[in-house]
């Protein structure tokens, strides 16, 4: 719980552009629950709501962090039972069964406000289902290789720009006795990961969101061969072993280590490799590489989100912390190098001068022609996701299994759809 600040204080932070756009006068309590469990984004949550705490006077303002992965089991049974007034989540077809459930309010006339009918306009269409928008985006990140510069100078390796450079390097890299990539899969999601750049590179965008819509079996011959290129990484024991076993934070330490060389994940990763001791001179950034040369670049940049229950007690106050992470002077801060480190959504926001924000940011603007998906577990329906990232996994560990797990998928994607 935060405490009432002084209006000293109060004014304050109005003078450093943390004011929402409208300054509604709000009783009562705010309760917020949120998945930004991490220690950068804990500390940029527990910001978010003492600032907003110190705006309003007569408003308390109560936060709950719960731990990320166990916040995925319990979404549904807090906003059924109980729920805060705002809560954290996802974007596009993660926040579809809470739409369908009526869990989530309506808040479409949040987006007639100039204020984030304009400047969020990018996301508008990732926030809408039914024609109605149903939350706000704060922050948005590209995903990409992640890599040991000094590692890859040692070898007399450069940054590749296609798969056959990416193999070659990759084999230098295993003679050398290390790992080309760490990741840990225990909780699914990262593998999902590399296929949906695997797949974006191998068949393009528009076949990835095909097969998301159930347009496409998955033992299409071209599903098959995204996974023959991922194969072809896991036969040279690109991967760390034992990956099942870790999540994705467990996994850091092989790269700060030298065991492996490069991590494909999202920006997020960068403050625990800085803080491991992983500087600029040491930590670089490319984009993952260009396999079929017939399909155009296609990116993962998952937008993160604030959403207002269906059953919130204080929704006028809900609506108000809407607008104020919505704004632009917020976002800003929010996504600094130095908090989440990611990108703003807001079109009026700064992006920090940090080089991995600037490298994502010029990624997502001027090199992914293809299109931007969300993230595989985003993009595809909930069961589809569980059931297929499992298989993800399988395969990582037991490539010999591929025609079950395709002929598993198919039958569940024939279910689901």
């Amino acid at each position: 719980m935060f405490k009432k600040l002084t209006t000293a204080a109060a004014a304050l932070a109005l003078t450093t552009g943390l004011a929402s756009p409208a300054m509604a006068e709000l009783n009562g309590t705010l309760k917020i629950f949120s998945d930004m469990s991490n220690p950068a984004p804990r500390a940029v949550m527990e910001g978010l709501a003492s600032d907003f705490d110190a705006l309003h006077p007569n408003l308390t303002v109560e936060l709950t962090v719960i731990d990320r992965e166990a916040y995925k089991t319990q979404i549904r049974n807090f906003l059924s039972a109980n729920p805060p007034d705002v809560a954290n989540w996802y974007a596009a077809n993660r926040m579809g069964p809470y739409v369908s459930a009526g869990l989530f309010e309506d808040v479409s006339d949040l987006w007639k406000e100039p204020a984030i009918a304009d400047n969020l306009a990018s996301t508008k269409s990732a926030m809408t289902i039914d024609g109605k928008q149903w939350g706000v985006p704060y922050t948005y990140y590209q995903w990409g290789v992640y890599y040991r510069k000094d590692i890859f100078a040692e070898l007399g390796l450069s940054e590749p720009s296609n798969w056959d450079e990416e193999l070659a390097n990759c084999q230098k890299i295993v003679d050398s006795g290390r790992a080309c990539y760490t990741i840990g899969s225990k909780f699914l999601w990262t593998a999902g990961g590399w296929f949906d750049y695997l797949n974006m590179r191998t068949n393009g965008f528009d076949f990835h969101m095909q097969l998301a819509r159930g347009e496409v079996e998955w033992t299409d011959d071209r599903v098959r061969q995204t996974f023959a290129n991922w194969r072809q990484l896991i036969d040279m024991n690109g991967f760390v072993a034992n990956h099942q076993t870790y999540s994705w934070q467990e996994a850091l330490p092989f790269m700060v280590n030298g065991e492996a060389t490069a991590y494909l994940m999202g920006n997020f990763a960068v403050s625990p490799l800085r803080e491991a001791g992983l500087d600029d001179s040491k930590l670089d950034f490319y984009q993952f590489v260009e396999i079929n040369p017939d399909v155009e670049m296609a990116e993962d940049a998952p937008t993160d989100t604030f959403h207002i229950p269906a059953k919130a007690e204080n929704k006028e106050a809900a609506r108000e912390f809407l607008r104020f992470v919505a704004s632009s002077s917020v976002q800003t801060k929010i996504n600094s190098g130095g908090a989440l480190g990611q990108l703003p959504v807001n079109a009026q926001s700064s992006v920090d001068a940090d080089k991995f924000l600037e490298q994502g940011f010029d990624m997502l603007s001027s090199n992914s022609p293809g299109g931007v998906a969300q993230f595989f577990d985003r993009d595809y329906p909930a069961e589809m996701a569980a059931v297929a990232m499992e298989g993800f996994q399988e395969f990582m560990v037991i490539p010999d299994n591929l025609d079950e797990i395709l002929e598993r998928l198919e039958s569940v994607r024939q279910d689901v759809y």
